[in-house]
């Protein structure tokens, strides 16, 4: 019985120690990893837009830092109240300065689709220039960047235990049609080298289909 006992406590301080190492506990000062972390590391040199993948030197007038999980549906799913009141709710500081969910976007687009929810909407809304369709509160994104949004709301689902940003089922369909390329590898490598830790869903795509 005493081994027994041993055994599970050894088994439940693993397992909280692998729940801990696989997500953000390096940063929770949102304004302070955009600034250092996202736009003066990861983005130092440039780069391209998220979802339109417009090359840009500097983060000028025309860029933001977008949240592929809207961080409007994170307040909703903690329930912490408007984006000031939030911003003294530690879950949410934890949550919002996570680097695997910021990427660069329009701010155009960023102020369109920050409520929006995913969806395939098919023939529903004409594409704009970026390939982007939208229908009231939906937000279907290129096809060249569907499989990243797919494995990074997986990310945010399992391990902040946050509900689906869509359909469960548009997401899975949406890793199996767009698996990781070099380009979403190598941002990976990037975040995880400065936030330390990884997301799983990119290094093993098939793990989403158990979600």
């Amino acid at each position: 019985m005493k081994t027994l006992t041993v055994f599970l406590l050894t088994l439940s301080v693993l397992l909280a120690s692998s729940l801990v190492s696989s997500q953000n506990t390096r940063f929770s000062d949102p304004e302070t990893v955009v600034q250092n972390e996202f736009w003066g590391k990861l983005h130092a040199r440039g780069g391209t837009s998220f979802f339109c993948e417009t090359p840009f030197t500097s983060k000028g007038f025309l860029l933001t830092e977008g949240y592929i999980y809207p961080l409007a549906q994170v307040r909703s799913a903690l329930d912490c109240g408007t984006t000031s009141q939030c911003a003294n709710h530690d879950r949410y500081r934890q949550i919002a300065s996570d680097l695997h969910n910021m990427v660069p976007v329009r701010n155009r687009i960023e102020m369109r689709r920050r409520n929006a929810r995913y969806e395939e909407l098919g023939s529903t809304g004409k594409p704009d220039e970026c390939d982007i369709r939208e229908s009231a509160q939906f937000f279907e994104p290129p096809h060249r960047v569907k499989g990243d949004v797919a494995r990074t709301v997986a990310y945010m689902v399992d391990t902040y235990d946050l509900p689906w940003a869509g359909a469960s089922g548009v997401f899975k369909s949406w890793n199996r049609m767009d698996p990781p390329d070099d380009r979403e590898l190598t941002r990976h490598r990037q975040v995880a080298e400065i936030q330390g830790n990884e997301n799983s869903f990119v290094l093993e795509p098939g793990r989403l289909e158990n979600l």
